[in-house]
């Protein structure tokens, strides 16, 4: 496919922004400002970055109005990487994959299958009775969807994505290589010495317009639903156990694992390798810190740290006092001497005026 070409100001129309240079420049790419080369665009948002700018062998910038100065073509926006993402959009539909509508010879799809308008089911998926594709969606190499599933309109499964039986997948949904949709939960009762697995019946429902990453797993409710709300997006090597509920527009970074029955509320933020104990409610707009361990329900608005999870601005001082232990343990050493040997002095009777 040949790559389109761009004038700078056809550009600024697309992001909403000003040129301040020449609009003619001619952009055939995008990439950030330390790697770019001429006929790129690029972009600076992060005052790290800001020296960059006069080195950057790109043929022109996104930045912010009024920020720093730039020997080269500009576009300026409010937003400088929000205006970077949008212009990224035009260049990412160039390079989207190809793939040819229908069934594969080689897929294996029940009769009893709804199939919509150009969809789209690649070699070796298996679909079964039952389930429902939307138009326009994608199911690419080595799919399994399982009975009674449905899937909406514009959704991309990419490989090896497995989607079991009874699953409810919205609009516009992404599903990258090799995520679980449906798992059993992990559910057993002790009978004795042995454990009696709990039969996981319920099922998952994701909304409209998230996205689940690579090797993700989202468990069926045992009873009920397990449900990710519209508009959330799931890194990969995510872990989302049984009746789970992730409220809406929430982000959840890689390895994040959250247990059985817990809600969060809309708009949380979970960085890396965040773990939740099961039962408990996450606030709207709660974020998480980086390894954070969260061993109790958090209130709106609320931006916690560390193990087990407290307020932020606490858990620094916490963790700032920690660093300090051995200097602690030190001069406690010599408090003690201290002492032990005003106690002797006192015993013998030789204790100075100032020791008394």
């Amino acid at each position: 496919m040949r790559q389109r070409l761009y004038k700078l100001g056809e550009l600024a129309d697309v992001v909403g922004g000003v040129v301040d240079g020449d609009g003619a420049t001619v952009i055939s790419g995008v990439a950030g400002i330390r790697e770019a080369k001429a006929g790129d665009i690029t972009f600076l948002s992060n005052p790290r970055y800001e020296e960059f700018v006069h080195t950057t062998h790109a043929s022109a910038i996104i930045a912010a109005r009024g920020g720093i100065k730039h020997a080269i073509p500009a576009i300026l926006v409010d937003d400088p990487y929000l205006g970077f993402v949008k212009v990224l959009g035009l260049f990412a539909k160039q390079k989207e994959i190809l793939y040819e509508k229908g069934v594969h010879r080689t897929a294996l799809v029940d009769p009893d299958v709804e199939i919509g308008q150009d969809v789209s089911i690649g070699p070796y998926c298996q679909v079964n009775r039952g389930a429902k594709i939307g138009p326009n969606t994608r199911i690419f190499l080595g799919g399994y969807i399982g009975e009674d599933v449905t899937i909406g309109n514009d959704c991309l499964i990419y490989p090896n994505v497995t989607i079991r039986e009874g699953c409810e997948i919205g609009h516009r949904v992404i599903i990258h290589p090799g995520a679980v949709v449906g798992s059993d939960g992990f559910g057993f009762a002790r009978n004795g010495e042995v454990y009696q697995k709990i039969p996981q019946i319920g099922k998952v429902v994701i909304e409209d317009d998230v996205e689940i990453g690579a090797n993700s797993t989202v468990d069926r409710g045992t009873t009920g639903v397990t449900r990710v709300c519209q508009g959330s997006k799931i890194d990969n090597l995510v872990q989302i156990a049984h009746n789970v509920v992730v409220g809406k527009n929430s982000v959840l970074a890689a390895q994040v694992g959250i247990s059985g029955s817990v809600e969060l509320g809309e708009g949380v933020v979970m960085a890396g390798q965040v773990g939740c104990v099961g039962h408990i409610t996450i606030g709207n707009r709660v974020v998480a810190g980086a390894q954070s361990g969260i061993t109790k329900s958090i209130p709106d608005d609320t931006t916690v740290s560390g193990y087990p999870a407290r307020e932020h601005r606490i858990a620094k001082k916490l963790y700032g006092d920690t660093t300090r232990i051995p200097e602690m343990r030190k001069r406690i050493r010599e408090l003690e001497k201290r002492i032990e040997e005003l106690q002797k002095r006192m015993g013998d009777g030789k204790t100075t005026k100032d020791d008394q």
